[in-house]
């Protein structure tokens, strides 16, 4: 009798051999995300596009969490979105003072804006994003939280009030300090430079009288 044609069917005189690994894997890595030193001010599921100009497209990019980060000590704020189950970035930039949520056309649950350098991919590349929420509501959450980022990079970016003001002045003061030694300094090199003149001119009118 032939064979079976299953090669996958199971045979009596096959062997339950077990072979041990060659090494073991007991230390644990840690991943690092580079999220570690930042606190979570808004988080929510959406879908990121992303305007591809050669072929006058929105492409999507991903669907994920959205997060607006903290970072614990110098406060700016960032927003990082990954894709589900990969984790894979697909968006990380700085929300700077030039960016602006546009909604979209037809919708008043997703929002367009521009990015000078998103660092989701190496080198850093300029988009123009799209994101869609579930619905309008959490579209405007997103709007809020967005701003009042913004709000915090820029009141950073700026010195703090009287303090600001004081440090320029004093800038200001040191800089007309200077400037007035320097005149000085040239003054005493012309009357150094003058004073030879003068002796040579005395010495010619001697000798003339």
């Amino acid at each position: 009798m032939a064979e079976s044609s299953n090669a996958l069917a199971p045979r009596d005189e096959e062997a339950d051999v077990h072979f041990e690994p060659v090494i073991k894997l007991t230390e644990q890595v840690d991943t690092k995300t580079h999220e570690e030193d930042e606190d979570v001010l808004f988080k929510m599921r959406a879908k990121l596009f992303r305007f591809d100009s050669e072929s006058t497209e929105w492409k999507e990019r991903g669907t994920g969490d959205v997060r607006l980060l903290s970072h614990k000590e110098t406060k700016k704020v960032r927003l990082v979105m990954r894709r589900d189950k990969t984790l894979k970035v697909c968006a990380n930039h700085v929300i700077s003072a030039d960016m602006r949520l546009q909604p979209n056309i037809g919708s008043d649950r997703s929002w367009v804006w521009k990015v000078a350098a998103d660092y989701s991919e190496q080198p850093p590349t300029s988009e123009t994003l799209a994101i869609r929420f579930a619905n309008s509501e959490n579209a405007a959450l997103f709007k809020t939280a967005f701003e009042d980022g913004q709000k915090t990079n820029v009141s950073l970016s700026k010195p703090s009030g009287d303090d600001g003001k004081t440090e320029t002045a004093k800038e200001a003061s040191e800089e007309k300090a200077e400037e007035k030694k320097e005149e000085e300094k040239q003054e005493e090199e012309k009357q150094e430079e003058e004073e030879p003149i003068k002796e040579e001119a005395k010495g010619e009118d001697k000798k003339e009288v």
